[in-house]
Order: structure tokens, then sequence, then C-alpha cells
């Protein structure tokens, strides 16, 4: 089987389109864990609190938020994530995403996306993000985009 990369990164193109969005700033702390389940071991984390902070909107993550991390085998830890974020000036944005994460969470790509009822901000859901992050020593950061 022919195995030749095909598609934009097989014509040079290396990099994607994207408006920054925000920074993230959780506070993160390990809540659960179930070992040995079907997907590897389950880890529930839950976020205590944040900020975020962007040219387009800044805010609270608010409480309750988490992540469902499966560690594999294979060393990756692949995320689940619902996190909500208040902003400043008021409106409720459920973002959600899913991703992995290597080296114990020294490399994060994750792929968010938003929901709000909020007109102000209902363009977010039509929103198809991308994002790159670490976590350690009880906080997680990311940098979230927009893909234009």
């Amino acid at each position: 089987m022919d195995q030749t990369p095909s598609g934009p990164m097989a014509d040079g193109v290396e990099s994607l389109p994207v408006e920054h969005l925000f920074t993230l700033r959780a506070n993160v702390s390990r809540a659960a864990t179930m070992p040995d389940g079907p997907r590897g071991t389950r880890v529930v984390v839950e976020c205590t609190g944040g900020r975020f902070e962007g040219p387009l909107l800044n805010g609270e993550v608010s409480a309750p938020s988490g992540d469902w991390v499966s560690l594999g085998a294979d060393g990756q830890m692949r995320l689940d994530v619902r996190m909500l974020l208040r902003t400043d000036d008021g409106a409720d944005i459920l973002m959600t995403y899913r991703g992995i994460a290597s080296d114990g969470g020294a490399t994060i790509r994750v792929a968010p996306m938003f929901e709000t009822g909020d007109e102000r901000y209902a363009w977010l859901n039509a929103v198809q993000g991308v994002a790159t992050g670490v976590s350690g020593g009880g906080r997680a950061t990311y940098e979230v985009y927009r893909l234009v």
C-alpha cells in the first residue's frame, strides 16, 4: 500500500489560517482515578477556576468544569473536556474539546467547540477551534484559536 502523503501538507502548506481567540489559564486538580478500564485508566480532573483573556472575549472559568482523561497503554492521554466560561460582561459559554496530551501533559493538542445562547457571542456557535497547551503544577494553559 502506498503511504505517500497527499493533500495540503504534500503541497508544501505547513500552517492553518487561524485567529487568536484567547489564552486560557485553568486551575486543575485530580479528583478521581479509575484504573484498568476498557479504555485504560480514567482520571477525572476537576477545573477549579481560572481566567481567559483575548482580543474578542475575556472572563473566568466557572464550576463545574472538568476533564475525563483516558490514559492509554501507549502513554498518550486522551482528553474529553467540558468547561463553562463566563465572560466579564456576563455571558455563559460552554467550551468542549477532545484532544491528545503527551509527555505527562507537556504537549497538548485539542479541538475546541463552543455553545452559547447569548446573542453577543452567537458567532462562537459556528467556530471550530484549535489549541495548543501545557499542563503542570496544578494549572493547564492553552492558546486557543479559531480556524478562519
